[in-house]
């Protein structure tokens, strides 16, 4: 038995994390293990075929490590292909944006670094929900009914992903055996075996990058993470090619008194000029993180990107925050037959035009929107908090500190907060409906748009904060299907 607490969107997921930690698996053992079952029971907002972040603080160390679990286009991927094909941005669904998953691979780098038990254990809770089905939630039916005409063109993806109304069961029998191959032979099955020859065969059938080289050279990143002040905590954000600094850049302006619209504005501009895969243009840190330097325009931005996140700590002091993502709702659309795996759409991010720092080129990691965070306080982890929500991430991650360090509420408090957000066209102004003063906001203003109360739209964040050797409060998202789980 380890005494510890995991936070995810999902109950099962929660509940699942917290049995490895009763079974004596420690922290990252049970964020693997949770976010392998949400591959399973969230198919809307994250897959086996999508992308993983982390940031990790180890017991024992002074400082926290990230990993960059992302994947790159395919060898093949040029922007005149995509172009000759009739694309004037990177199509949103379909082969062309599909990307080399990265969340296996980071899964094994995790548990080999810091794992106590094993794949195998840690993905076969996930592998029998599959097997034996699971209760969908009125989130994933709605989002399945939403989805069903763009769906309906994959054979695969409708056999497995039809229009079901809340409560129905759901199977996915290939998924299982695809989880359970990974127990039994680890990444380089996935990589370099028949999974890996699924994906390939898959995407070569529908004429897109990736390969099977590819696949199989595959590497997440061990990196250090960006570290920088605010109030009284220092914060940890990953680097490029996540948009890590742009967050950075928004918490760093609001600590100098910026306002919240005009900090998003120079944050997200500067992202859209710089962030992009390091090896292949560096990223400046300076403008980010200096409160004083201004940048021209607002910013562009996606539609709401359907993701994950989940952070877990334990009595040996390990803490984790951890986020992955099949970029929008269903990625791709594209199940790679016989894996039960939909592929991710990441490449979406990319850009056609030649002279931009993200435009698409061969075995290139995009600007990735997700983004785990954390915070220390007198040199020691004091909180792991992050939430989805694609380019409105580093909006919603700032609001969920705010709560915790400027307003001093409970972790449960500060993730269930009404919040805002500015929108893709950097004008907008959503809101929900119980934000203080938000009615006047919308009487006063074209430019604000009112939405419900708890809406899925602003994220599902949460958060953990470590007041001991074996003592946390924790909150999970109202606004998803979330819990908290203590263990011991």
């Amino acid at each position: 038995m380890t005494r510890g607490v995991v936070a995810t969107p999902h109950h099962v997921a929660s509940e699942v994390g917290a049995q490895i930690l009763r079974d004596g698996g420690n922290a990252i053992d049970a964020a693997v293990a949770a976010n392998a079952a949400l591959c399973v029971v969230y198919p809307h907002m994250t897959s086996i075929g999508g992308d993983l972040m982390a940031i990790v603080w180890a017991a024992g160390e002074t400082s926290p490590v990230g990993l960059i679990g992302a994947g790159r286009s395919g060898e093949l991927a040029n922007i005149a292909t995509v172009r000759e094909r009739g694309h004037d941005a990177m199509p949103a669904r379909g082969a062309l944006p599909v990307t080399v998953p990265g969340t296996v691979e980071a899964w094994g780098r995790l548990l080999e670094r810091f794992g106590s038990v094993g794949m195998g254990a840690v993905v076969e809770p996930a592998a029998g929900l599959a097997q034996d089905g699971y209760l969908i939630t009125a989130q994933l039916s709605e989002s399945l009914k939403q989805a069903a005409g763009w769906l309906g063109r994959e054979r695969a993806t409708h056999a497995l992903y039809p229009p079901m109304d809340a409560g129905m069961l759901l199977r996915n029998a290939d998924l299982a055996s695809t989880l359970r191959d990974l127990g039994r032979s680890g990444i380089n099955g996935f990589y370099r075996g028949e999974i890996a020859a699924a994906i390939a065969a898959a995407i070569k059938r529908r004429d897109g990058f990736v390969t099977r080289q590819d696949l199989a050279t595959h590497r997440s990143q061990w990196v250090d993470p960006v570290a920088f002040p605010y109030r009284d905590v220092v914060v940890y954000e990953l680097p490029p090619p996540t948009q890590g600094l742009a967050a950075a850049a928004m918490l760093v302006r609001l600590e100098a008194g910026m306002p919240f619209e005009e900090a998003r504005h120079v944050a997200y501009a500067l992202r859209d000029r710089y962030i992009t895969d390091p090896d292949f243009a560096p990223t400046p840190v300076e403008p980010f993180l200096d409160a004083g330097h201004a940048s021209v325009g607002r910013g562009k931005a996606h539609e709401l990107g359907d993701t994950v996140y989940l952070c877990a700590a334990d009595e040996h002091g390990n803490v984790i925050s951890l986020i992955q993502s099949l970029a929008y709702d269903f990625g791709s659309g594209i199940v790679a037959e016989g894996t039960g795996m939909l592929l991710q759409n990441r490449g979406v991010y990319f850009s056609l035009d030649e002279g931009h720092a993200n435009r698409l080129e061969p075995k290139k990691r995009t600007m990735h929107t997700l983004i785990p965070a954390m915070a220390s306080r007198g040199g020691k982890p004091w909180a792991a908090f992050g939430s989805m929500g694609g380019d409105l991430q580093p909006q919603l991650q700032a609001q969920v500190l705010m709560n915790l360090v400027d307003h001093r509420l409970e972790p449960a408090d500060a993730v269930a907060r009404p919040r805002k957000a500015i929108l893709a066209d950097g004008v907008t102004t959503a809101v929900e409906a119980d934000y203080p003063g938000a009615g006047q906001m919308a009487r006063s203003s074209d430019h604000v748009l009112l939405m419900p109360a708890r809406h899925h739209s602003f994220g599902h964040a949460h958060a953990i904060v470590v007041d001991g050797p074996a003592a946390w409060r924790a909150g999970a998202d109202p606004r998803s299907d979330g819990s908290i789980e203590f263990a011991g």
